[in-house]
């Protein structure tokens, strides 16, 4: 089922911030050194600011960029705080709630409610879709592979989860033994949409993107598009492109960046944390 794109009217305001205003949204990514990365996260809320006027949204990062969360809750006496993060991993997990405890032990006045991730959520197939037309391919086009690649994680569970989508991504993509050895990897085969879906990751687990673009193409994909289950540009987008073009690859999508999809996942993401009792989430 497809959804459409963010409708601010939809939205109501304002929303548990007493006195006609809405409690102020703290986003909080990542980092990187790249520029490029900061750019893409302001643009993103950028566009959360546009479907939302007059709710106050401030940056914050939990690495290698300013503001920190810290710096970012300054000033404010409550706040929404959301992570700009695809899976619930050890920044999600250990990371952000250490950050915002030792926020309120600085300011115990300091009322905060503790968003979930991004992912996962149902918008970001449609998402990941959106990146793969806008690089020529078809959405469901069963002369071709997609290859779904995220950072990876030392989480299993958080690999997991990719692993997952990737799967229902497939819509009936299944393994069929190619003859080799047992214990051999299997080779997909057409499903019902895609020729066959398949996860990889950067870094932390396998297989590797370019492993997944390899494992394809002996399979016989007539063709294989990677699909970048990343946030930003960076290193790793950087590799992963780099990497599954040398293996084989024939298309690799843009980052998620600022897609309609994830703004409509921030905005309902806030909506659900206001209703959270302040703190509960990040004790």
């Amino acid at each position: 089922m497809r959804h459409s794109p963010v409708n601010p009217g939809v939205w109501p305001a304002p929303l548990a911030g007493g006195a006609g205003r809405d409690v102020p949204l703290v986003a909080v990514a990542h980092g990187s050194r790249d520029p490029r990365a900061a750019a893409t996260v302001e643009a993103l809320l950028d566009s959360v600011r546009r479907a939302r006027p007059g709710l106050p949204v401030r940056t914050a990062y939990l690495d290698h960029a300013t503001p920190s969360l810290a710096q970012a809750l300054h000033g404010l006496t409550e706040a929404v705080v959301l992570p700009l993060l695809l899976t619930e991993a050890y920044h999600s997990r250990v990371d952000l709630p250490a950050a915002l405890n030792e926020a309120r032990a600085r300011d115990p006045r300091l009322s905060v409610r503790h968003g979930s991730t991004l992912g996962p959520h149902p918008l970001l197939l449609p998402a990941l879709e959106r990146r793969l037309a806008e690089a020529g391919v078809r959405p469901a086009d069963p002369g071709t592979a997609v290859v779904l690649v995220s950072a990876g994680s030392s989480d299993a569970r958080a690999n997991a989860v990719v692993a997952r989508m990737a799967r229902q991504w497939g819509r009936g993509g299944r393994l069929r033994p190619t003859g080799r050895p047992s214990g051999a990897r299997s080779a997909p085969v057409r499903g019902a949409g895609w020729w066959a879906a398949t996860a990889a990751y950067a870094s932390a687990a396998s297989p590797t993107p370019e492993e997944a673009v390899a494992e394809l193409r002996r399979a016989g994909a007539p063709r294989v598009a990677v699909a970048p289950y990343l946030l930003a540009p960076g290193h790793f987008a950087d590799k992963v492109r780099r990497d599954t073009l040398a293996a084989g690859a024939d298309v690799v999508a843009d980052v998620l960046g600022p897609a309609p999809e994830l703004t409509e996942i921030l905005l309902e993401r806030y909506v659900t944390a206001t209703r959270v009792r302040a703190g509960a989430a990040a004790s």
